[in-house]
């Protein structure tokens, strides 16, 4: 059960990788996905200029709103943008407030704990009502690896890091297995909603309604994870979804091309989208030593020996075993643009893969390239002697 509440923490944080296997998208298209499943949220609208936000606050119908950055990043109300402007969530009382805020905020990068120092470009907000909340609740479903199965979390303390809450109260978790064919079975939901505690039977069926919602778009849209948090039920008596982070398996892409044509690179690392457009599989870090291997449990080996001998990875760069040359030069390319790279490390196990063409792709590199920092080969197996041929 711990083991599935840290993992809905997590999920977020996982996305960020160029080869991620989940797509994270932006709050206000959540809710939008939301909205779409009848899933009950604060009336919300995006804006993507100072103006249009001036103008929402203008003719919303209410002044009780609150601003949101849109980034993808968890602490956001706690975070800094790096013009100096704090926080990324603000309450707003007129059109002005608004316009001003998305001013400060839009254009600029928002640093969170989640973000790292660069922080992420902020290019819109969301104008959402301020719905006064009588009590806060979490709610997530995701996939666990214990049950083999889709489960829903939820705990009545909601509003809060629920990793947190899971370390100091583990029994404030319930986690309910869900059948993936037949669905949340609506008795469950709803003993669900009276064991957390909603005030009457009213609220108990909006949230065991909402529950199963829930799963209905977590299973026809081919999510990983789904979390609400909070999930409130206000002070006049309903129960609305407060915030929302949604992600989506990228092995579906090909049959949720609505959802994946939601998906922001300006919030994805510029190298990792430039390796995912050539089938890399490439995650930046923070480290001097460029490395270039073939095979996941290989890479992962050989940063963990440069680490074990005093280097630090600049990153996490599997070729795969269907590498060519031009693959070689293109991974070259993407090393190479990192100012923090001073020597590259290449490590090549032969099995599907041909030394001979990574071989090839190195010397194209090198030359092509202007290669001129230290450069380390090791190549093994497959076309071995071919390769040493090639030099």
């Amino acid at each position: 059960m711990l083991a599935s509440v840290k993992k809905a923490g997590s999920l977020a944080r996982a996305a960020r990788a160029g080869q991620r296997r989940f797509l994270s998208i932006h709050e206000y298209q959540s809710v939008n996905l939301l909205n779409a499943y009848g899933i009950p949220t604060p009336k919300s609208i995006a804006a993507k200029t100072p103006e249009e936000a001036f103008n929402v606050a203008k003719n919303f119908g209410t002044n009780k709103l609150v601003i949101k950055a849109q980034v993808l990043a968890g602490g956001r109300g706690k975070g800094t943008f790096d013009n100096g402007f704090k926080g990324g969530v603000h309450t707003i009382d007129t059109p002005e407030q608004a316009q001003d805020i998305a001013r400060q905020m839009i254009g600029a990068n928002l640093i969170t704990k989640q973000t790292g120092a660069a922080g992420r470009i902020c290019n819109a907000v969301m104008l959402a009502e301020r719905r006064d909340p009588a009590h806060e609740y979490y709610v997530a479903i995701l996939n666990d690896r214990i049950t083999q199965g889709p489960v829903l979390v939820v705990s009545n303390q909601g509003g809060m890091n629920i990793e947190e809450v899971a370390e100091k109260d583990p029994h404030a978790i319930i986690t309910t297995p869900i059948d993936a064919e037949k669905g949340l079975d609506p008795s469950v939901a709803l003993e669900l909603a009276r064991t957390l505690g909603f005030k009457d039977a009213a609220a108990q069926k909006e949230a065991a309604d909402i529950f199963g919602a829930l799963y209905k778009l977590f299973k026809d849209k081919d999510a990983t994870q789904i979390e609400i948090n909070p999930m409130a039920e206000t002070i006049d008596g309903h129960v609305l979804c407060m915030d929302a982070k949604l992600g989506f398996d990228e092995n579906a892409e090909f049959r949720q091309r609505d959802v994946f044509d939601l998906r922001d690179i300006s919030q994805e690392e510029p190298s990792e989208v430039e390796a995912q457009k050539a089938n890399l599989n490439f995650i930046k870090l923070d480290g001097s030593i460029g490395c270039l291997v073939n095979g996941a449990g290989l890479a992962m080996a050989t940063m963990d020996v440069l680490s074990l001998h005093g280097g630090n990875p600049a990153n996490f760069l599997d070729v795969g075993g269907g590498a060519t040359p031009e693959t070689v030069k293109k991974a070259f390319q993407i090393l190479l643009t990192d100012p923090k790279v001073k020597s590259i490390f290449i490590n090549i196990f032969g099995g599907i893969m041909r030394c001979d063409y990574i071989a090839e792709g190195v010397i194209r590199a090198t030359k092509e390239l202007s290669l001129d920092i230290p450069l380390v080969v090791r190549l093994k197996g497959t076309k071995e002697t071919e390769a040493k041929q090639c030099v």
